[in-house]
């Protein structure tokens, strides 16, 4: 049986902020591994400048990354264990959030230019 796409029924948003989170997870200067959790803190949480934002090695528009200064798509993705608040500086990645399939790949990424 196939999996079923979006099983947790993230809206829109919600699922580009955690492509975004996830792709924050695997870039090693923006996030930490948690013991054998699986588990990754993202240690930092990018912000706009002008009209977009730098998500480790690439560029993403403002608009796209714009989950990341919503406080409601981190309580609903808390809500449904793809991220926790461990630490209140920080948002970490559950590991069901690390490796959560949005669908979303590299839709809207680009590698940075400056």
């Amino acid at each position: 049986m196939a999996t079923k796409r979006n099983p947790l029924k993230l809206n829109k948003l919600q699922l580009r902020t955690l492509a975004l989170a996830q792709v924050l997870a695997r870039d090693p200067q923006s996030s930490k591994a948690i013991d054998d959790t699986g588990d990754v803190e993202l240690l930092s949480i990018p912000n706009p400048h002008g009209d977009h934002v730098h998500v480790g090695k690439f560029v993403v528009s403002a608009r796209e990354a714009s989950g990341f200064s919503n406080p409601a798509v981190w309580t609903a993705l808390k809500r449904k264990g793809l991220a926790s608040d461990q630490n209140p500086l920080t948002v970490t990645l559950t590991a069901e959030g690390v490796v959560y399939d949005t669908g979303l790949g590299d839709r809207f990424l680009s590698e940075s230019d400056h």
